[in-house]
Order: C-alpha cells, then structure tokens, then sequence
C-alpha cells in the first residue's frame, strides 16, 4: 500500500473541524512534503515524527512522502496532528494494518523518543468530532480525562507511538497509569471555594446586597471605595452565590480553558463559575483575545459563564476597557484574520473595583483636588458605564460596625438559596425564549412582553426627562427592577423597585 488516510482535528477558536490526514509514498529522492496550510508548529512536525517513528522500534519509509491535510483551504495551527500523521505514514508504508484506524481519530503530540504529549484544545476536539459520528479517539495519557467529558465516545489512552502500533496491529488498548481521582462529569458539582464566604465581609450591608441583585439578575456590577473595604473581597465570593453551571455550561467553559491551556491538573471539568481577574497592565489582546497566528482566548472569554473582575479600573487602558463593550452586548468576542475570523463566547458578569482618587488615601488623609478625583473616574467612559447595571460606595467601617454587622451578615449559602430561588422565577417567566436571566433580555423585547404599571414607571420617566438617564440607563433599570421583584417573591416590579433601581444604576447610592 501506497497511501493511506487517519483523522483529525484543527481548531478555529473554540470550534473543531475534522482534518483528514492523506499520504502518499512515492520513487525518488527521500524527502517528506507537507501541503494544507500548516503553521510553523506543524511543519516541524516533519522532523519529530520521523524521529519519533525511528525510536520506536519503526521503519521510516524511503522515497518521497507526501502529507495533505483536507480541507486544504482551512488553515491548520499545532502540535496535536503528529499522531495522526505518524499512524498515516506507517500505514501506508504497509508497518500497521488500517482496520482500526476507520473511524478513528488521533490526536497528541509526539517526542523525539516517540512519547505522547497532551495538547490544548483536546474537548472542543472531541466534540466537534463526536458530532461528525466519530467515536474512537486515541489521545495523551494527560488528556483521557478531558476526552472522556463526552459521552458516548471510546477514548483509548497512550503514552507511546509504539503503543498506538501494537494496538494497531489487533493486540490489547494500553495500559493507562494509576489514577488519583475519576474525572466529574458535567453535573455541576460543589461550586463553592472551601473558606470563602459572603459573611466574611463585615460593615458593608448594601454592598452585600448589590453582590445578591447582581448574582439573581446576572447584572453587571461596579464598587467604588477606599481600600480596605472590602471590594475585592466582596467580587471574590460573587461566584459563591451564583447557580451552578449546567451541563452544557460546563462543557463550554472547559472547551475554552482547554484551547487556553488552563484546565487544572486532575480537575478537566469547570464545575463552577470562572472568576478571572486580569492585572491592570493587561493589553486589549489579552482581555479579548488575540497573539500571532490564530488568536488566543483572553481573559474576557476565560470568564465566560462566570465573572471578569476588574480591579484598579481606572488604571487599565482606556482603549482596553472599552473593547469589552461588544461582549458585554452581544456575549461573543469576534476576532477578523486574514485568514478566517474567530469568535469566542464571552457572556459573562462585569464587576469593576475602582478607588475614589489617584491617591486612594481614606478621609482627611487624601490631598487630591477635586479635578484631580474628577478626571481620575472619567477615565471610566460613559458608554461602559452605562452597560452596568449596578454602581454602589463602600464607606470605611469603624470597628463598633463591623462588631454589630457579625449578627446581620449571611453565609454564601443562604444568599445562594435565595438567588437560586430568584432565578427560578425568572426562568419560569423566560421559558420559551433563549434567555436565562433578567440581564440577558433585549430591551426591546422587554418593554413589549414584560410591561410593568405606569405608575412604576414614573420614576424612571422623570429622570428621563431631566436627562438623567439614557434609554439603555432605563432598559438596564427596569432588569434590576425585575430582579427586585424576583427576590421579593413578587409578580411584577412597582414603583418601590424602580426607584431602587434607578438609584442603583446612577449611582445615587453612592
């Protein structure tokens, strides 16, 4: 046999596409020719599977070796397509038998020593796969747990090309090493950090409150306040009261941390909400996504389903807290290449933190101008600002109120039983429609199916008329207003909530 063909997977984002690897064993010179649109990881694959090859124990084949990855028009990035390419050109040269590899896709890297290596991207593989009727992968030791999340799929683990030959060639699956725990599969599973809770923050009763509305609702929430009380910690235990990922949730943020390469080791399920918290330093491609040669996910994507907290706001580039506008309208990050263009999902919750001046010293100790505050918080543009929906103070908290808040402050669990119960009622007037929280609904559909009392509306009117609020400022309140409601186990928003609403989108609570 002359040629031969195994399958793939090349990723565009978050999306797979099965790859079939084509060779083709000609006369001639001795030479190995690659054609598909590889990048430069993937050229270098000539090399180290044909090393690999040699140490296991296989014969290289002579002549020329023609590799085609199909489609050709779609370009392929990385290291995942040595297996495939070693176990196309063995069994062309006639080394391994290609019963087995009908239907089956490999994927891993491989060493000079013939060693599998875990690759990133290995779910969204699996999945993208699976759904094309594959169902037989062969990947890394170091990705079995990760490939066996899907259901309904036979995932034979390696740790060596000749592995791969002798399973190949009819004998036994290999061996798999010991492992410490089973991987969990999309269940949601417990979603809380073990020693952080709600009640740890003391002194700051509203804040907790904004914490509850903006977990119940999924609102976009924004803390401005001297240091030291407790914004950080507040933004921390924000997951802690969220629902727990559904399965198809899961499944989505694992496929993006598995393309980032951030899947804890022996944990290749997320479980729980992402909380992701860049530096101020971050440049735009690492909140949204980017780098050379096909874009990365950032960090805004890392936090899909879960929560982007920004700290020290106002010390992050203009220019970079502006580009999270279109995801946090539209829950998707669309990065254009000349080559193809990448979306990542990015539908998650924005909590900023910022310091009332550039000295973020409390009280009688800070010596800024007024100016000099003034155009340190105008450094936040109105556009975003607009798109949060809750913006609270943090006063400091002298030491007889953090003693008496002990008896007012709740555990993460019963805020969490609270929401939980909130967000039910929400889903019971959101079925049949493609959103889950109050947040996520257009405002236009708002209005028209989920009309509230005129006279709840009179505040909001008002505040419009004097130019106080936007449009999109009355569509964002009228969603916290919802959410009140919810919480309060009530069937509609009234003017009692509104008002709060407004107060909470403008600020005036703080």
């Amino acid at each position: 046999m002359s040629h031969a063909r195994t399958h793939c997977v090349t990723l565009v984002g978050v999306q797979g596409h099965v790859v079939e690897v084509e060779v083709h064993l000609g006369g001639g010179n001795p030479g190995v020719t690659l054609v598909g649109l590889p990048d430069a990881a993937l050229r270098e694959a000539r090399d180290r599977i044909r090393a690999a090859v040699a140490n296991s124990g296989e014969r290289w084949p002579g002549g020329q070796v023609t590799i085609s990855l199909s489609p050709a028009a779609l370009p392929k990035s990385g290291s995942l397509f040595d297996l495939a390419i070693a176990g196309a050109v063995l069994a062309a040269s006639g080394e391994v038998p290609v019963a087995r590899l009908a239907r089956t896709v490999l994927i891993g890297e491989l060493g000079l020593d013939g060693r599998t290596r875990p690759v990133q991207g290995t779910l969204p593989a699996v999945i993208a796969a699976a759904e094309l009727g594959y169902d037989r992968f062969v990947v890394a030791h170091g990705n079995a747990a990760e490939a066996r999340l899907v259901p309904g799929v036979e995932v034979l683990a390696t740790g060596h090309l000749a592995d791969v030959c002798h399973w190949l060639r009819g004998g036994e699956a290999p061996e798999e090493p010991e492992q410490g725990s089973a991987p969990r599969r999309p269940d949601g599973g417990d979603r809380r950090e073990p020693g952080v809770d709600l009640a740890d923050v003391l002194g700051q009763p509203v804040a907790r409150r904004a914490v509850e509305i903006a977990a119940a609702g999924g609102h976009n929430l924004f803390m401005l306040g001297s240091p030291g009380t407790g914004k950080s910690l507040l933004a921390e235990r924000l997951p802690t009261v969220l629902p727990r990922l559904t399965p198809a949730e899961s499944l989505e943020s694992t496929a993006i941390h598995s393309v980032a390469g951030t899947l804890r080791p022996g944990e290749p399920l997320i479980s729980t909400p992402p909380f992701a918290a860049p530096h101020h330093s971050s440049s735009r491609a690492s909140i949204i996504g980017g780098g050379p040669g096909y874009p990365a996910p950032g960090w805004a994507s890392k936090a899909h389903n879960g929560v982007l907290f920004v700290d020290e706001a106002p010390q992050f580039g203009r220019g970079v807290l502006d580009s999270l506008r279109e995801p946090l309208e539209r829950g998707e990050i669309a990065l254009a290449r000349s080559a193809a263009t990448v979306v990542f999902p990015a539908r998650f919750q924005l909590v900023m933190a910022a310091n009332p001046c550039p000295c973020a010293k409390p009280g009688s100790l800070c010596a800024c101008p007024p100016g000099d505050r003034r155009r340190y918080l105008t450094r936040l543009s109105g556009p975003l600002l607009d798109r949060v929906d809750l913006k609270v103070e943090l006063q400091p908290v002298a030491r007889a109120e953090l003693l008496a808040d002990r008896a007012f402050a709740e555990s993460s669990a019963t805020v969490a039983a609270r929401v939980e119960k909130a967000r039910s009622r929400a889903a019971d007037r959101l079925a049949g429609t493609p959103w889950r929280t109050n947040a996520q609904i257009p405002g236009a559909r708002l209005r028209r199916e989920f009309p509230v009392e005129p006279e709840a509306l009179r505040v909001l009117g008002t505040a419009m008329d004097r130019g106080q609020i936007s449009a999109r400022g009355v569509d964002r309140a009228l969603r916290v207003a919802w959410t009140l409601a919810d919480l309060g186990d009530r069937d509609r928003p009234g003017e009692e909530e509104t008002a709060y609403a407004f107060a909470l989108w403008s600020g005036r609570a703080w």
